[in-house]
């Protein structure tokens, strides 16, 4: 009987465990990305989008109208998803100092897409999250300075 209170511990510590890993597989998708509503046609959108990347002093390294790629492959898809690849130099060499293994969440990258009724729609992954994920130098850049810029380059883009 004295062994009761020790199996009701580790019966309660090991649900603890269970419930907190359910809550991580099932809300750690939709806390990585952010998905905004634009307020913009999905042109317009792309536009205003590669001007703001380029006046905030970023670089932008690849735009992939991804649509048009699986076209080529012979998958027709109907919406149109743009990929705008954006990368600040500075930033990059600090991380990649550092942390040279999360290169391969580089360069930064917004995704311009149409839903099935054509509204559109601006996503980017939570740097701020993701960077408090990684910690370090990785922490200070992501979830510091390129967390405010892409918060300022979306300004004026999405409905509220």
């Amino acid at each position: 009987m004295k062994c009761k209170p020790l199996y009701l511990l580790l019966a309660g510590a090991l649900i603890g465990v269970l419930a907190t890993g359910m809550t991580i597989v099932f809300a750690m998708p939709s806390m990585m990305l952010k998905t905004h509503e634009s307020n913009l046609a999905y042109d317009q959108a792309v536009d205003a989008l590669k001007t703001r990347i380029e006046k905030a002093g970023w670089v932008i390294s690849g735009i992939i109208p991804l649509y048009e790629s699986l076209k080529k492959q012979g998958v027709d898809f109907e919406r149109r998803v743009t990929l705008i690849k954006l990368c600040h130099p500075d930033y990059a060499q600090r991380i990649l100092t550092t942390d040279r293994d999360i290169s391969v969440m580089m360069p930064c990258t917004f995704s311009v897409w149409e839903d099935d009724n054509g509204k559109v729609y601006l996503t980017q992954m939570n740097t701020g999250l993701m960077g408090k994920l990684f910690g370090g130098t990785v922490a200070e850049i992501m979830g510091g300075a390129v967390s405010r810029d892409e918060t300022a380059m979306l300004t004026g883009l999405l409905k509220h």
